[in-house]
């Protein structure tokens, strides 16, 4: 599932192609799950002849503002893509959602639908965007918040308190592992076990990891640059994670993986020790 500079990544696709410029048609797979949340016939009332005026991403869903207030709310899932398309190109099979403006086709393709779409007429904030924890970047993200989360979850191995979305917005399988091989603290550790000097670390390299991953995978909207194999530096345990016989990018010694918290993870043997715990 995309996380925080995936999502980032494909709303600049979208914003890119054609802040702007005015709706002129909306095309829909109406009875598609992509619309559970959201009627197609409404985003179609609501959104032809207005202006896409902005776009931003919070945690793992991302939003388009238009000038008579509304807001298109996108969630990739598993299997979701955003594109643009010459105007009035056919629609393919998975294409459920096809907005037209006036020189482009922005379209949302989902094989397998587990992503979708929400509308809210505005022009207030509608709950389902209101409701998404704070930035990790932004000033709310604060180590004391870090410390009384994960104090609440003391019984639970810190990988899995990292991929609570009620938190930690964004942050997915391979941010989690970055993050903890970074702090030296293994994944299966248990949250309330960390001493305040690892809280201090746990809380540098979360907003180390989401700054990176925002400069380096977010890009430009054209590719991904992972997609690629490319611009991502060599020294992140991202390029070595899931390469045959990987190792650790500062130990040098094999990493080593597991199902933890539900998740299949990477650490470096070397670099996180599992302390026990009582």
């Amino acid at each position: 599932m995309p996380e925080l500079a995936e999502v980032e990544f494909y709303r600049k696709r979208w914003h890119q192609a054609a802040v702007g410029q005015t709706v002129t048609r909306i095309r829909a797979h109406a009875a598609k799950k992509t619309f559970r949340d959201a009627p197609a016939a409404k985003i179609r009332r609501g959104l032809v002849g207005a202006t896409l005026a902005s776009s931003a991403t919070a945690a793992k869903q991302m939003a388009f503002r238009f000038s008579n207030g509304a807001w298109l709310g996108v969630h990739l899932g598993m299997t979701g893509d955003l594109t643009s398309a010459p105007l009035g190109q056919r629609a393919e099979k998975h294409d459920h959602l096809v907005i037209d403006c006036e020189t482009v086709s922005l379209v949302f393709t989902d094989p397998r639908m587990f992503g979708g779409v929400r509308f809210d007429p505005g022009p207030e904030e509608p709950e389902w965007w209101s409701r998404i924890a704070p930035n990790l970047l932004s000033a709310a993200f604060t180590k004391k918040a870090l410390t009384d989360f994960i104090n609440r979850r003391a019984r639970a191995p810190l990988k899995a308190v990292l991929l609570m979305q009620e938190r930690f917005p964004g942050i997915g399988n391979w941010m989690a592992d970055e993050i903890l091989w970074r702090a030296q603290i293994h994944p299966a550790q248990l949250a309330g076990s960390l001493t305040t000097a690892e809280i201090t670390t746990l809380y540098r390299e979360i907003r180390t990891v989401c700054r990176n991953a925002m400069k380096h995978i977010a890009g430009e909207g054209s590719s991904l640059p992972h997609d690629m194999n490319v611009g991502i530096p060599n020294s992140w345990l991202f390029n070595h994670r899931w390469r045959a016989g990987g190792t650790c990018p500062r130990s040098k010694v094999p990493l080593e993986r597991a199902d933890i918290g539900g998740r299949t993870t990477c650490w470096s043997p070397a670099r996180q020790i599992l302390r026990p715990t009582l």
